[in-house]
């Protein structure tokens, strides 16, 4: 008897890290020390030094059971994205720039190829926010996991200077409301999506192609999660203070909004000033689900909001654009109860 008759199979380990090292090496940053394989990633602080009063952020989070439909679809090149970017956004909401990224795999059986695939992703991921992919963990549990089966998390490490932190602080009546467009459902609520979609869960479901999509529903779905670090950063270089912002996760607009508020302020946004994706109309519909669950649930189409003074707006509208995202003016904040208004 040896370890890999007892289902973990150690050759497909190293193996799993030969195939990925080409994909993290393509994220390094000069701060990042030493090589891949070792204990733990090292990262160098040197750059902070030149902050006045530098703070470390953190976020962390997985895909949940969007890799139900990765599984189905038997497509694990885009979740990796997802992974990273439910990370970084937090980081980046709080006015942080993600420095460093480090995954976590469990799996029931350790195929390298398909471990290097879902690595790729996270690699595009740390790409597209700049962050560096420093370690991770591959982890074979055979009997906990099926075969085919795996999950995937992260976790995202980033600073900045004090005097850059975004908390709401400085929130008042008039400042404009600015959202900026989401890919599709992201990364939340996909056991909601799931049982809607039960019947569609097969293979000819998801190549099934709607007019309304523009595209299959598997690919509507699987969708990468938009990554908003480059457009913060644009905001920032442009010399806009963004004075609070929130990342529309799990909880959609009721839950979320109001974090970014400070008490006796409120959040109005207008449900016509955006264009909601297609995927949203249709979940609503074939599920039934009402309005107030949708906007309780999903992003509906903005995956970052922010509020910035009213004298910004042209310059955040700009900023936000030439990041390559897609602004909307969707409210403003009001004196009152900490909330949120659709109207």
């Amino acid at each position: 008897m040896d370890y890999k008759n007892a289902g973990v199979d150690i050759e497909a380990g190293y193996r799993s890290v030969e195939l990925m090292k080409k994909h993290i090496q393509e994220t390094m940053r000069a701060e990042v020390m030493g090589g891949i394989g070792g204990f733990s990633g090292a990262f160098s602080l040197d750059a902070v030094k030149r902050m006045e009063h530098p703070v470390l952020l953190s976020g962390t989070d997985g895909v949940g059971t969007k890799l139900k439909l990765a599984f189905l679809m038997d497509k694990h090149d885009t979740v990796g994205i997802d992974c990273v970017a439910m990370c970084v956004n937090d980081v980046a909401c709080a006015g942080g720039e993600p420095i460093f990224f480090l995954d976590y795999i469990a799996c029931g059986k350790n195929i390298p190829e398909k471990i290097a695939t879902i690595v790729s992703g996270v690699a595009e991921g740390c790409r597209q926010s700049g962050a560096a992919l420093i370690g991770g963990e591959t982890a074979e549990m055979p009997g906990f996991y099926p075969i085919h089966e795996y999950d995937l998390a992260g976790f995202a490490v980033g600073v900045a200077d004090k005097k850059d932190l975004i908390d709401g602080s400085d929130l008042k009546e008039g400042d404009v409301l600015i959202g900026m467009a989401s890919s599709g459902v992201h990364s939340n609520g996909f056991s909601l999506v799931r049982k809607v979609f039960e019947d569609e869960l097969t293979a000819e479901g998801l190549n099934t192609y709607y007019d309304e999509l523009g595209t299959t529903l598997g690919e509507a779905l699987i969708t990468p999660t938009k990554i908003y670090v480059k457009a913060m950063k644009a905001i920032k270089d442009a010399g806009v203070r963004v004075k609070a912002c929130s990342h529309i996760t799990g909880g959609g607009f009721y839950e979320n909004i109001p974090r970014m508020l400070k008490e006796g302020t409120r959040a109005v946004v207008k449900k016509g000033s955006y264009e909601v994706p297609a995927i949203f109309g249709l979940l609503a519909k074939k599920g039934a689900i009402e309005e107030e669950m949708m906007y309780s649930t999903y992003n509906m189409g903005l995956g970052m909001i922010i509020a910035v003074d009213p004298e910004d707006e042209g310059r955040t509208l700009e900023a936000v654009r030439t990041a390559g995202e897609t602004p909307y003016v969707i409210g403003f904040i009001e004196a009152g109860e900490k909330g949120v208004t659709l109207c």
